[in-house]
């Protein structure tokens, strides 16, 4: 991966707007930055979260706190603890996310 146009710079993700996106169920709270065509996101699901799509979006994904159940649209189930990642490309596996008890994640897509 090659990383162009983007400054250095330190972010203080509690000052960065909060946006809200519905599942469906629950909400996923996204605070987020783009630079040098790559969006960065720390992302709160709220506990009881179901995803409302398929996602075919290449991400890097850390999971920071909770725990986080990924599906892949060919059954296949993963589920994160804090301090562990995956990593997929885009249109390789359609997946949606959902947790029973809530997740904080750091994405990169």
């Amino acid at each position: 991966m090659r990383i162009d146009g983007i400054p250095f710079e330190t972010i203080d993700w509690s000052r960065v707007e909060p946006t809200e996106h519905p599942g469906e169920r629950g909400v996923a709270t996204w605070r987020t930055r783009e630079a040098g065509g790559i969006r960065v996101r720390m992302v709160e699901y709220s506990p009881g979260y179901l995803a409302n799509h398929w996602c075919a979006k290449g991400h890097l994904l850390l999971c920071i706190a909770g725990e986080l159940e990924t599906e892949l649209q060919d059954g296949r189930r993963f589920t994160l603890r804090a301090g562990m990642s995956y990593q997929v490309a885009d249109e390789t596996a359609p997946h949606r996310s959902s947790t029973a008890t809530g997740a904080t994640l750091f994405i990169v897509d």
